[in-house]
């Protein structure tokens, strides 16, 4: 059986900005594609129209220092003042993903997949799963046991050790006709001074760490990427192809 085909593209360093609104030109497309398919199924009666010619697609990117905060996150749980933000240098977002707050910035490695899940399975919970999956078996490349973490979405290291719990990736998804977008954020080798000025994710007194900081040595990124890309085609059992 052929498998689906993910259309792979890195941006590079790219604002936030930019990238949040090329994630909703693409997920507009396939919206709007899925509208016409539906609407002529009614009018037709044809079966065979219902499949969609949507694209789904996997965005790599790592952004300049910004702050984003989920639509049911916690302005509080941003600790600098507007003008302390601005005179670092952080950008800040209030953004239509789930989750809380958290921080992107260089060394980051951020991954928005577009995907169309009514060509994979109608279930949010497991897409989140198989997410954290990916991730868990990118990192265990390095030696690290990422695990997840009761009633909180994202990647753990020793998640069930009160007072060493550490979040290496974070996860926050918005849908539309079952259409993905945002992502996920694995922390290579970060400034982690950054989430100092946030409590991330809304979560109190639990650590964040990175690949770099657990090995006592930065890792290449782009190694990162091709294991991260490798699993993700296990996972969703896709194929990745270059271009959109």
């Amino acid at each position: 059986m052929e498998k689906q085909q993910v259309y792979f593209s890195d941006l590079g360093n790219m604002r936030y900005k930019d990238a949040w609104a090329y994630q909703e030109t693409l997920l507009g497309e396939n919206v709007q594609l899925k509208s016409q398919r539906f609407e002529q199924q009614v009018n037709e009666k044809d079966a065979a129209v219902a499949a969609a010619a949507t694209k789904n697609h996997l965005l790599f990117v790592e952004h300049p220092h910004v702050y984003t905060l989920g639509k049911s996150g916690h302005i509080e749980n941003v600790l600098l003042s507007e003008e302390s933000l601005a005179a670092r240098g952080i950008d800040f977002f209030r953004t239509n993903r789930g989750g809380d707050i958290t921080y992107h910035g260089p060394q980051q490695l951020v991954g928005y997949p577009i995907l169309d899940l009514e060509k994979f399975y109608t279930d949010i919970g497991k897409y989140l799963r198989n997410l954290e999956e990916v991730i868990i078996q990118t990192i265990a490349h390095y030696g690290l046991k990422g695990e997840r973490s009761a009633g909180e979405t994202g990647v753990w290291l020793d998640p069930d050790k009160i007072g060493r719990e550490r979040k290496i990736a974070a996860i926050g998804v918005r849908t539309s006709r079952w259409v993905t977008m945002h992502g996920f954020a694995l922390n290579v080798n970060p400034d982690l001074d950054y989430f100092g000025f946030i409590v991330p994710c809304g979560i109190q007194n639990k650590q964040v760490t990175s690949i770099e900081k657990e090995l006592g040595q930065p890792v290449d990124i782009n190694e990162v990427k091709a294991f991260f890309k490798r699993h993700f085609e296990d996972v969703f059992d896709v194929e990745l192809v270059h271009g959109i």
